[in-house]
Formats: C-alpha cells, sequence, structure tokens
C-alpha cells in the first residue's frame, strides 16, 4: 500500500524547499500525534528524506547538513546521512519510538539501500526531472506505515518540496512514472496536487504552477501565565501560539515578521530563553529574505505622482483633468470655433432616384435603407416636422457632452444649418433625411476640437513658464504583492533575482520571449545598483503612468536603487526612436525626474546608442552619474 496522492510544492531557491520541507515535516509531527494515541505498534514519526547534491557541486551532503544545524537549527541527533560513504543509519532502528532521527540526507537513495515507511516528505535540492531521479522519491517515500490507511488524511499523502527551477518536469515525470507503474493518465493526473494555493497568492490554474511557501519556524518555550495573553495577542502578525504541556507553549513563526513584534515577543519571553529565540529569528529572517519576494516580505514600492497646480488645488497631472479645467474656463467657447462644415468634408447631392453623400471626398450611393452601411435616412418623416429648428435640437441630442455648455452648443448648431442652407444651398429636407450622418461628423469634428485643446492644456499646465508641477509619495502609485496576477506571465527559461513580485510573477513581455524588452529586463535584473524592479504593465489600472498630450504613456519597467532612488525606463527599437510619440515620453519622463529633485532617474533605452553603448552600459551609466 502506497501513500497517494502526492502533494507538491515549488520553491524560488533550494534554501526554501529546504525550510518547506522542515515545516511539513512539523505540521505532519503533530498530526501523527493525534492520529493514533496510546497505539506503541502504530506508532509514527515523520520523516524527511533530503538529495543533495553530488560532490563538486553546490549543495553537497556536508553543506546540507550545515544548513540544517545552523539556519533550521536542527539538533544534530536529528540528523542522518545515509550515502555510499557514510552510512550512519547502520544498526539503528528507524522504528524505535526512542529513535531521535527526524531527517535523513542521501545523494541516490535508490542505490543506497535506503528505506522506511516512516518517511513522508522528499526534498531535493538537485534537479527533479527524469523518470530514474523520480523512482528515488517513489520507492523512498510512497510505502505507507503498517500498509494501513490512517484515520487522518494528511497521513496518507507524500510530500515533495523542490526548486521551481525543475518544477514541472518534476511533476511531468511524476505523471510518468505513475502511469508506468499501472495508472492511466487522467488517474495519475488525479494522485499529483499542488499544495493548496492561499486565495490571495497565487493561483494559476495550473497542476503544476509552483507555489512558494511562506518559511516557518516552532520554537517550544516555558512562559508566565500574565505573559501568556499577550503572546495570543500577537496571532494576527505573522505569529501563532498554542499551549502544549503545563506552562509550556510553542510559538511558530510564519514569513516576514515586524522589528516591532519581534520585539514584543523578546520581551514577553523569559531572559534566558531570549538569545536562543533571537538567533532562530534571525536564521528565519534570512530564509525569508531568500525565499520570498520584496513584495511578500511587505516591502512598500510607491513611485511618486506627477501633481500640478491648477486654481490653486494641486491635482493629479492628468490630461483629462486639464481639459476639464480648460474647457470650464470662462474665455473658452464653442461659439469661438466657426460652425461650418466644408464641401470636402461633408457633401449632398440629390437626384430623382437616390441620394448620394460624399464623406471626406468618397462618394457613397444609399438606395434603400440597410444597403452598404445600412444608416437611418428616416425617410419617412413628414416633410412638414423638417424644420432647422427640429433638426437643431435632434442634434444637440446627438453630439451634446459634459464639456459643451448647451446654450452654447445649441446657437452652434442653429449657424451650422444656416451655413449649410445660405452657403452651401442645401436644402433642410437633405439634411433630415442624412442627419445621423451628419451627427457623426459632427462629433468627429468636435473630438477634433478636444485634441486641439488637450494639447494646449497640456503644454499650458506643465511646461508654461509659470506651470506650477510637482511629484507626490503621498499620491504615489503603490506596487503591491498580487498586483498583475490576472495578467499573463513571463515562463522562459531565465530566472529574474529581483523581479519585486517574484520570480514565478514577472508580466509577460512585448515582442519575443527573448527579444529586445526582455534583454532589457534581464540588463535591469544584472545591474548591482538595482534593489527590485518590476515589470510595469501597459494600461492595468493599477500600473505607473506619466501625462501625455492625448492620453498616458506606461514605462516598461519601475525600479528601486540600493540608495533608495527610483529608476523608470522605457525601452525603444531603433525604428521608434526618431518619432513624435518617442520624443513626447522622453519629455515627460525628463520632467518626472527634474521634479523629483534627485529621487527619481528616467532613462530612454534602445538596444545600441550612438556611442556604442548596449542597454546594461546605457543603464549603468544613468544610475551611477
Amino acid at each position: 500500500m502506497v501513500k497517494l496522492p502526492i502533494l507538491l510544492s515549488g520553491h524560488d531557491s533550494w534554501q526554501g524547499a529546504v525550510n518547506g520541507a522542515v515545516a511539513e515535516r512539523a505540521a505532519l509531527a503533530e498530526k501523527a500525534k493525534a492520529d493514533r494515541p496510546g497505539s506503541h505498534n502504530q506508532y509514527i514519526r515523520p520523516i524527511v528524506l533530503f538529495q543533495a547534491q553530488q560532490k563538486g557541486q553546490e549543495v553537497r551532503v556536508e553543506v546540507l547538513k550545515q544548513h540544517l544545524m545552523e539556519t533550521e537549527q536542527i539538533p544534530i541527533d536529528r540528523i542522518a546521512i545515509a550515502t555510499g560513504e557514510q552510512r550512519e543509519l547502520d544498526n539503528i532502528d528507524l522504528f524505535d519510538p526512542k529513535c531521535p532521527i527526524e531527517y535523513i540526507i542521501t545523494k541516490e537513495a535508490l542505490r543506497e539501500g535506503w528505506d522506511c515507511s516512516f518517511a513522508y516528505v522528499f526534498c531535493s535540492v538537485a534537479n527533479v526531472k527524469s523518470a530514474s531521479d523520480v523512482e528515488q522519491l517513489l520507492g523512498r517515500v510512497m510505502r505507507m506505515p503498517y500498509a494501513e490507511r490512517r484515520p487522518i488524511s494528511e497521513l496518507n499523502r507524500a510530500y515533495a518540496h523542490v526548486s521551481a527551477l525543475s518544477f514541472r518536469d518534476t511533476a511531468q515525470a511524476l505523471v510518468d512514472k505513475l502511469i508506468s507503474m499501472g495508472f492511466d493518465d487522467q488517474e495519475a493526473r488525479e494522485q499529483i496536487e499542488p499544495v493548496q494555493i492561499p486565495i490571495d497568492l497565487e493561483d494559476t490554474g495550473d497542476l503544476f504552477a509552483p507555489k512558494v511557501k511562506e518559511p516557518e519556524f516552532e520554537y517550544r518555550v516555558a512562559v508566565e501565565p500574565e505573559n501568556l495573553g499577550a503572546l495570543k495577542a500577537r496571532e494576527n502578525e505573522g505569529v501563532r501560539v498554542r499551549e502544549t504541556e503545563a506552562g509550556k507553549v510553542a510559538i511558530r513563526v510564519s514569513g516576514p515578521v515586524s522589528p516591532e513584534t519581534e520585539r514584543a515577543i523578546l520581551e514577553l519571553l523569559p531572559e534566558p530563553e531570549r538569545p536562543a529565540f533571537r538567533e532562530r529569528l534571525e536564521a528565519h529572517r534570512k530564509t525569508v529574505a531568500t525565499v520570498l519576494s520584496p513584495a511578500r516580505q511587505g516591502e512598500r514600492f510607491t513611485v511618486p505622482r506627477l501633481m500640478t497646480w491648477i486654481q490653486e488645488e494641486m491635482v493629479f497631472a492628468d490630461t483629462n483633468t486639464f481639459l476639464e479645467s480648460f474647457m470650464a474656463n470662462p474665455d473658452w467657447s464653442l461659439l469661438n470655433r466657426p460652425a461650418r462644415l466644408e464641401k470636402d468634408q461633408f457633401d449632398i447631392r440629390e437626384t430623382t432616384r437616390h441620394i448620394e453623400i460624399d464623406l471626406d471626398g468618397k462618394r457613397l450611393a444609399y438606395r434603400f435603407i440597410g444597403e452598404t452601411e445600412q444608416l437611418n435616412l428616416d425617410l419617412n418623416t413628414p416633410a412638414e416636422n423638417w424644420t432647422p429648428e427640429r433638426l437643431a435640437i435632434w442634434l444637440d441630442g446627438q453630439v451634446r457632452g459634459n464639456d459643451i455648455d448647451q446654450a452654447e452648443l445649441l446657437k452652434w448648431l442653429r449657424e451650422l444649418i444656416a451655413y449649410f442652407a445660405d452657403t452651401r444651398k442645401i436644402s433642410i429636407a437633405a439634411l433630415w433625411r442624412c442627419k445621423y450622418i451628419l451627427a457623426d461628423k459632427i462629433r468627429k469634428m468636435f473630438d477634433g476640437f478636444r485634441k486641439e485643446e488637450k494639447g494646449k492644456a497640456y503644454q499650458q499646465c506643465l511646461f508654461a513658464p509659470e506651470a506650477r508641477v510637482e511629484v507626490s509619495f503621498d499620491e504615489g502609485f503603490e506596487f503591491q504583492d498580487g498586483m498583475f496576477q490576472e495578467e499573463r506571465r513571463y515562463r522562459g527559461r531565465f530566472r529574474f533575482q529581483k523581479h519585486f513580485l517574484g520570480a514565478n510573477h514577472v508580466p509577460v513581455f512585448d515582442g519575443a520571449e527573448d527579444g529586445e524588452e526582455f534583454q532589457c529586463a534581464q540588463a535591469l535584473d544584472s545591474l548591482a545598483e538595482v534593489k527590485y524592479w518590476v515589470r510595469n504593465v501597459a494600461r492595468h489600472p493599477n500600473a505607473f503612468w506619466l501625462p501625455t498630450a492625448l492620453g498616458k504613456f506606461y514605462p516598461d519597467f519601475v525600479a528601486r536603487l540600493n540608495d533608495d532612488r527610483l529608476l523608470v525606463a522605457e525601452y525603444k527599437g531603433a525604428m521608434l526612436m526618431d518619432t513624435s510619440e518617442t520624443r513626447e515620453k522622453q519629455t515627460i519622463g525628463r520632467l518626472w525626474e527634474q521634479k523629483s529633485e534627485g529621487n527619481g532617474l528616467f532613462a530612454l533605452v534602445i538596444q545600441k546608442d550612438k556611442q556604442g553603448n548596449d542597454m546594461r552600459r546605457q543603464l549603468q551609466s544613468k544610475v551611477t552619474h
């Protein structure tokens, strides 16, 4: 009888995989105590089987053992090495309740002949991706203790912790191996489960999507009764407290914990216990820094927003806000715009058989309702109702916007209709028959007016000598864990080390998977001066943007440097460097940099600049000068 299903967890680093396995074993040990209390012959002590790397590689047996003792604070008597050279399990009965061993380090468990049904958790710091690698797992941690199902479901399963680098390969290899054992494909997939992902963390819907568990540790200590309540009051701050035997508590610390919480807990512990607990906290802090993304660690990443003063009020630097203010000015009036549509913009010629309508030089013929554009010509309207005033009122309902005064609009429309009748000699009946086309043309004309006014307002509010522009962190953009969760993610082979949201949460790049924008991200990730960075998603409601004359500019990357300055970077292909759009982006980026007073930098990056500098050198030059 074997343990099924297999719960598979992926981690960003080998240290994270080790910590996940240690935490898993601790949780299973608690379950085992309650499984069959008092039943000596059904005793279970869950064991972790570690697969170290071979000699000459990074995480050798001795390195892994040292990490367990120093970082995870595992007593040496609970660790055994079972390799061809070191056979510390010889003459040891692992099933003996008095046996202290909880962690076994091997290199190739199958060859080394090691086997124990108490092995519940498999953790590999090597790459587990082939069928032969997986056989190590299946052969050594899947046998069920006492060959019978347990009352507690968690003790009927096997657990595996591997690095995210090999996560998907491991999962597929597990499926293949189960199929070779007699499962069909669907059954095999059903027997491999990713660890349940909290709703506010990653959930891609992918069976093989990696999940990074929060590091944790448990510390048992005797505390004064009056301090127990104060300890439990910290349970919403990454700390869980439960009473064990009389006078003792188990303090479990999970994920990032604030310095304030750390100090509060230390003050509640007996004086002699504080140094040891402080050491565990320090080791835990290092593991958190290695395993969790800066966002998961609670880092604040705020980018100041560009602001400007309008009529003694500081407002967001947003072109639509500028336009509202500009058009609300008493000096602005629609009546200052000529009420006319020239012949090359709108023309109608009546014949006895049909109406021909000419829009922007393109002649379109409409012989009956529904032909070609299916425009409603309203031919059944009684002629006696086709008056200029009624047409003006009808057009008002079609083209009016909140930014145009209705009285001015009606007056402008009457002037336009009079212009058609008096100057263009177009009958009111013809205008009525084409009123939908006419309304559409007027709307487009008004959109053109708005674009012109936006450009004027943009220049006046941001670049005029009297413009008062600044940046504000209080109104800034804040990058947070999970903010781009619904976006497609980069799934290439390269592992970004400094992405703010984590290596598994990098939004997909524009262009080819290994294209120029991706290469720019690689260059940014490699800079020693960069603390962390984020791929900014264009048009996302939470993304960082700067205003342009007609909309918004979303730079490709935003980074925090080690000296706390911010770097905003935009990549442009060589073909796009000399366009008006690129020049506008560069201008607004430089304004943001200037108003940041040394706290913000803006870089427009190309594959190779005029001096022959590649992307990395361009970024390096920006952050070091």
